[in-house]
């Protein structure tokens, strides 16, 4: 890797230079972090004690401990020691967690379990539903938190997999300003100020500004983003929390690769070529922001409550000249190979695609009620509430129109001429409403057991549009989503867990190659039992265990006798079995780790169709690990070794199980310097991210019925310089 005549060579060789002159026993400014929040969240670096989805919640008010569900906190200090800036990036720590149609430039997705999160109900920001068709800023974010396995009573209307909930920071005395590079010349800038005006009254102010340097070429990018945070202690007994982000990006997309003729990778694949470029396409533009606001009263010791509201605005303008399929060229003209997927020769079609003012909106109001009580000898927390949501979706007539063919092997594919077509008039595509009631109630039974039930009345309205405004679909449904668990704690450092729980979600849409193309599915609904076991190893440093089987019904194309040779439907059942292990927090006073394991078998049943059986589906790799460690030498306190591993084995392309992607390992590195000048701290950050430059296939998922391949992102330097001022 050459680091020579760019932005990190120069800082590179600054950060030796105050490394040499600088007093490494001048005193660090201490800072005394304060909150107002009801649920505080204490944590030691790595480790997380609690969770605002165990807030207010479906697991009653409890720490994480004694929570009967798998979650896991990507804490703020690993944010900053790992840097990333994308969702993709985030999750590498967490091997329940796989891309799924993750492109560069554009907005991403994951799986959890082997389910991919649906991007209108899986994410949450202050534990209000988001649209996260957005790039998700980190800078503003005390943590990150992911529920693994069915959320029904915590969400209602979302895949199986899971949640993932974004935290904002919140007021403290801080001052910090953060300047950084990498290795490909991009400039990274970002403040995090706050302080408490008053005992009562405090502000958290972020704002970050990016300009990047894209290892695919092509594809440079830039963004803004600015967050505010506010906590108002308005009496003892009542406080009011507000949260605002608002983001603006640019960056044109990366298309995906397709298999070959359906079945096969391509051989010669590059990380850095944009497949499809024309030097008309523009970025793809996203606008976002994010807001919640929370109102906690403390009635007394035993009661408290919460009103929750939040607003989510996304508006996309997307462009691409998207690299898709062969329908149009030479190679596929027999019809022998489909015509959504490459030509066996590496031909592809280019389309030009605009689709400005795609605009996506949630808004939710929540009110929960969580309190203690006794009844004789048997002690109860009971958590009742009720939620309002509804997501609308507004589009202009897209322009979707071929332009011309090209190959994988060109070097700089042909120009062709845009589409002379231009978008048409908003129309309003999509209006979902959920209404819910829930409750739970804890049940202790002595000191060692304790018994969780509840259940979310579920009531769904959805309509959907045409291109004109015409009514498409109608979706109205009420559904009763259960829910219970069992924990039983010997010992105060060990908590096991059984629990069963239902959920409900949206059917997918059939892909337009199908004989009912465009026709979208009716709601399904999923079953999880889970066993768990937690430990506390010590005060800093805890251990997870989770065996977990979900079944959802089964959707896919079936190949039958119409003319287009495939049905969309939902026949027999997807079945994802797993054991998952998770380490995280500080093992020794110099080694902080996390380290998670998992073992997933997902399968296919009774779908009729037998190719489609005894094997992986597609994009969940039967093994999945990753470790970060983080290691201060013992002679040099102040510098820290950082380094991480992720392996993920073969990972199925195909829904036959023929065409699978290699299994992979890919290793990180960094180092950590802490100094202090003028009395103040300072923070060097060096992270190599695929140290050996090592190809590899991440990803083998699906969007829209169509199958894509995404190579992992060559080696990468970043380093970053904090200033405490």
């Amino acid at each position: 890797m050459t680091f020579s005549r760019t932005p990190l060579a120069l800082a590179l060789l600054s950060m030796l230079g105050v490394a040499h002159a600088t007093d490494d026993t001048a005193p660090q400014k201490a800072r005394t972090l304060s909150t107002v929040d009801v649920h505080a969240t204490t944590s030691t670096g790595y480790q997380a004690a609690d969770s605002q989805l165990d807030t207010f919640g479906s697991f009653g008010s409890a720490p994480l401990h004694d929570t009967p569900a798998a979650i896991t906190v990507i804490t703020r200090a690993q944010i900053d020691d790992r840097q990333p800036r994308t969702l993709s990036e985030l999750v590498r720590g967490d091997s329940a967690i796989n891309d799924n149609y993750a492109p560069a430039g554009y907005y991403q997705d994951v799986s959890i379990r082997g389910f991919p999160l649906d991007l209108a109900t899986g994410f949450r920001f202050n534990g209000m539903i988001m649209s996260a068709e957005q790039l998700l800023a980190l800078e503003g974010k005390e943590r990150v938190e992911v529920l693994k396995g069915l959320g029904g009573l915590e969400a209602g209307v979302v895949e199986p997999g899971g949640l993932i909930n974004y935290v904002s920071k919140r007021p403290a005395e801080v001052h910090t300003l953060t300047i950084g590079t990498d290795s490909h010349g991009s400039s990274y800038e970002a403040v995090d100020l706050g302080t408490w005006f008053t005992p009562s009254f405090g502000v958290r102010v972020n704002a970050a500004n990016e300009k990047t340097h894209a290892a695919i070429e092509h594809t440079d990018g830039r963004r803004s983003f600015v967050s505010i945070g506010a906590d108002w202690k308005i009496t003892d007994q009542a406080t009011l929390l507000l949260d605002t982000d608002y983001q603006t990006s640019g960056q044109r997309s990366a298309s995906g690769y397709q298999l070959l003729g359906g079945t096969q990778i391509p051989e010669h694949p590059s990380r850095t070529r944009l497949l499809g470029y024309e030097p008309w396409q523009r970025p793809v533009g996203i606008h976002s922001s994010n807001t919640s606001l929370r109102f906690n009263y403390r009635f007394n010791d035993s009661w408290n409550a919460q009103v929750s509201a939040g607003h989510s605005h996304t508006v996309i303008d997307d462009n691409v000249a998207f690299a898709y399929g062969c329908f149009y060229a030479a190679s596929c003209a027999s019809g022998a190979t489909p015509g959504y997927f490459f030509a066996p020769n590496g031909d592809y079609d280019v389309y030009d695609f605009r689709s400005p003012d795609d605009t996506r909106q949630n808004d939710e109001l929540r009110a929960v009620l969580t309190g203690t009580f006794a009844t004789g000898s048997i002690d109860h927390e009971l958590n009742v509430g009720a939620s309002a949501f509804r997501r609308t979706v507004d589009q202009r007539a897209y322009v979707y129109d071929y332009v011309g063919t090209a190959n994988i092997d060109d070097r700089v594919p042909p120009y062709f001429d845009p589409s002379p077509n231009e978008p048409g008039p908003s129309e309003r595509r999509l209006t979902s409403w959920q209404r819910t009631l829930f409750a739970i109630d804890r049940v202790h039974l002595g000191e060692t057991w304790q018994v969780l039930a509840g259940a979310r009345l579920v009531k769904l309205d959805e309509r959907a549009y045409d291109d004109t405004g015409a009514l498409e679909r109608d979706t109205r449904m009420t559904k009763t989503l259960p829910q219970a668990a069992v924990l039983w704690q010997p010992i105060a450092p060990l908590t096991t867990y059984i629990s069963y729980g239902e959920g409900l979600s949206l059917g997918r849409e059939a892909p337009y190659w199908t004989s009912n193309g465009g026709t979208t599915l009716a709601p399904l609904q999923s079953r999880q039992v889970e066993a768990g076991v937690k430990y506390a190893v010590s005060d800093a440093l805890d251990l997870q265990a989770a065996v977990y089987r979900i079944r959802q019904a089964y959707q896919f194309a079936r190949p039958d006798d119409t003319a287009e040779g495939f049905t969309f439907v939902q026949q027999g059942q997807e079945v994802h079995t797993g054991l998952e292990l998770n380490l995280a927090g500080r093992v020794t006073d110099n080694l902080r780790l996390t380290a998670s394991a998992n073992v997933i078998r997902a399968r296919a049943e009774n779908t009729g169709t037998p190719d489609y059986e005894d094997h992986q589906v597609v994009n969940v790799p039967r093994w999945r690990t990753a470790v970060y460690a983080d290691y201060s030498l013992p002679f040099a306190p102040q510098l820290a070794v950082l380094g991480g591993w992720r392996y993920a084995g073969t990972n199925v392309a195909t829904p036959n199980g023929d065409t699978r992607v290699p299994a992979y390992h890919v290793f990180d590195a960094g180092l950590r310097f802490v100094t202090a000048v003028g009395g103040h701290a300072m923070t060097w950050r060096l992270n190599v991210d695929n140290v050996f430059n090592h190809f590899y296939w991440r990803d083998t998922g699906t969007s829209g019925g169509d199958s894509y391949l995404f190579p992992g992102m060559p080696r990468l330097a970043r380093l970053s310089m904090t200033y405490d001022f």
